[in-house]
């Protein structure tokens, strides 16, 4: 009997923050793949990294680094996926795109896999896109309450960690607060923007700060980070017509995004019910009971798969109405995970193809 072959992954942006995050999914994950190539910009080519126990060189990006690979998860610029996505696409490389490039594109279906698995067949440009980490952070426990109540609105606020702007948020933010430890900074009559030098990717010093801006400038006066918030819920969800409203903040936390959550919906809500929902929705932790002090922060979400879910109630107002706070690691489900679990539905497709 001939053995099954496995299909052949490459990871493109291998030596970033994300794809360093992948890396050890990869390594933890169940066996799915043949070869494992590692691509990465020109300059980064030549270095040796470990996946799977295996220590693998980089090679640099270029139509040759796709030559017999069958699916390639993309964690790059945006204006770099829009140029190479397509090239290895039209070699025949499914696709799975973790930038902003094809996420709106009506023939790139955008999938979370505890969601809308099935979305992933459907792919005519052969690209498959990877949502945006803030809403990956909350859209698994919504769509389970939608699946019971019929979601009819959102409310949100984000506080974003600032690995969401990259490692240069990362390096940002700590060395702010090298800056102000031993100050007086952060006092009444303390400045911050007289002792720290950079603001690096923020619009404002973000230790000891608050920094309701993350992304670019749109129509009337949103943020694209919020604009994205709004347009991904409505696409996963099927839901065109879903009213949503985002406010997007920096908060000086070095990884893990938060939200906090108003969910109308169509009928009226149970608390009892909606927690019994959550947990069992795949993919989430209920970590709920305030009393004991538990709710999620975070410090609890930072480094593992799920999405923690707290601060479960019925809205005072409004009984079809709830509240609740969700945290995420937004560089795992909110980025490497999802596109690794996306990549394994269509490796999935090859072990059914033979």
């Amino acid at each position: 009997m001939t053995p099954e072959r496995r299909p052949s992954l490459a990871v493109v942006g291998a030596t970033g923050a994300v794809g360093a995050v992948l890396l050890g999914l990869l390594s933890i994950r169940r066996d799915v793949w043949g070869e494992i190539r590692l691509v990465a910009s020109s300059r980064s080519a030549g270095r040796r990294l470990t996946v799977r126990g295996v220590e693998t060189e980089v090679v640099g990006l270029s139509e040759e680094a796709f030559d017999g690979i069958d699916v390639a998860i993309f964690d790059v610029p945006d204006d770099i996926a829009a140029r190479w996505a397509p090239i290895a696409a039209a070699k025949g490389v499914v696709v799975v795109d973790n930038s902003g490039a094809f996420r709106m594109d009506q023939d790139v279906p955008l999938v979370v896999p505890e969601v809308n698995a099935p979305a992933a067949l459907i792919r005519p440009r052969g690209i498959i896109a990877n949502p945006n980490c803030t809403v990956l952070t909350m859209i698994g426990g919504l769509a389970a309450l939608h699946s019971e109540y019929g979601l009819s609105e959102l409310v949100v606020a984000a506080y974003q960690a600032a690995s969401g702007a990259g490692q240069s948020g990362v390096d940002t933010l700590r060395a702010q607060v090298a800056e102000v430890a031993g100050t007086s900074v952060g006092e009444q009559t303390g400045d911050l923007r007289a002792v720290v030098s950079d603001n690096g990717p923020f619009a404002a010093p973000l230790v000891l700060n608050a920094v309701p801006w993350s992304g670019t400038l749109e129509d009337g006066g949103w943020s694209s980070e919020e604009l994205k918030v709004r347009n991904e819920s409505r696409k996963i969800l099927g839901l065109p017509g879903l009213k949503v409203s985002a406010t997007c903040v920096r908060i000086p936390v070095v990884t893990t995004h938060s939200l906090a959550v108003h969910a109308v919906f169509e009928r009226e809500v149970s608390q009892a019910a909606a927690r019994e929902i959550l947990q069992n929705a795949p993919g989430v932790v209920l970590y709920d009971d305030p009393a004991a002090g538990e709710f999620p922060t975070p410090n609890d979400a930072v480094g593992t798969d799920p999405v923690w879910v707290g601060r479960v109630r019925v809205a005072l107002d409004d009984p079809t109405a709830l509240d609740l706070f969700v945290c995420g690691d937004n560089l795992r489900k909110g980025a490497a995970l999802n596109a690794v679990q996306i990549a394994e539905l269509v490796a999935a497709e090859f072990s059914l193809l033979g």
